[in-house]
């Protein structure tokens, strides 16, 4: 049987073919071992086909977004969880069908699944702090807020981007650089980088070191990513896996920062294994 991290890096090994929802709900594998796929694809899949099924023939696009706004956020409840945000369920995509409540790119890719199926082409945006989706229309751009559907004025973006940039802005850097449409790659980097912050600030090294597998396999070339990894190993009482990857992290930036320190955390785990 295949194990979930094999299943997982099958599903993300080409980018043209990505599959987004279910690359996102395999996540919820390491929380949910027996999770079944199908009945949550089905459970989408009937969204879906109810908002098909009310929408006139020959539907413009801002038709189309305004049914299944209606539907996913007022019939549906779909909402941010404003009382619980730090839960990691919320990045679980069956926990999020189930009780109807998640975080911004949770329910942005429920949203985006539902909206392919209706021949909406809903983009995600990796916005800074809270994940947008957005919609090209004749006249621009859509820009939609996951948490409640509500579309944002570029005063309202300016004003949610400024905490971020700060004095790292650069004046050239216009609005639309952060408005960029995000890839499925970046979007399961960004649902896995919130649950590692969760698991590693909680100190929760097995669950941080499942998110970090799966981190490695999703960005095969960033060596920070097997650095983290070979971290939770050293935590984990796994001193060759940690050294391994420590060293590999070396290797490649023998000048990093942090490089001295982790230098010394080898010499420590060679010493223990």
């Amino acid at each position: 049987m295949i194990s979930a991290l094999d299943y997982f890096s099958a599903l993300v090994q080409q980018d043209d073919d990505l599959p987004l929802f279910e690359a996102a709900l395999a996540i919820a594998q390491d929380a949910d071992p027996h999770l079944d796929f199908g009945a949550v694809q089905e459970t989408v899949d009937s969204f879906a086909a109810e908002v098909k099924r009310r929408l006139p023939s020959g539907a413009s696009d801002v038709q189309k977004l305004r049914m299944l706004n209606h539907y996913f956020y007022h019939e549906l409840g779909f909402a941010g969880n404003v009382n619980d945000y730090y839960d990691p369920a919320n990045s679980y995509l069956q926990r999020v069908i189930e009780c109807r409540r998640g975080i911004p790119i949770s329910l942005a890719v429920i949203y985006i699944e539902m909206a392919q199926q209706i021949d909406l082409e809903i983009r995600g945006v990796s916005f800074p702090g809270h994940f947008l989706m957005k919609l090209s229309v004749p006249s621009g751009e859509i820009i939609l807020d996951p948490f409640n559907g509500a579309s944002l004025s570029r005063e309202e973006l300016e004003e949610r981007l400024a905490p971020y940039v700060g004095d790292y802005h650069q004046p050239d850097l216009s609005l639309a650089t952060y408005l960029q449409t995000a890839q499925p790659r970046v979007i399961l980097a960004r649902m896995l980088h919130n649950l590692k912050a969760l698991f590693s600030e909680r100190g929760d090294w097995e669950r941080m070191l499942e998110v970090q597998q799966r981190l490695v396999v999703l960005l095969p070339g960033d060596a920070a990513e097997r650095r983290d990894r070979g971290i939770a190993y050293s935590h984990l009482d796994c001193p060759r896996e940690a050294v391994e990857d420590l060293q590999a992290y070396l290797e490649e930036y023998p000048d990093a920062n942090d490089a001295a320190r982790l230098r010394a955390r080898v010499e420590e785990l060679r010493g223990a294994g």
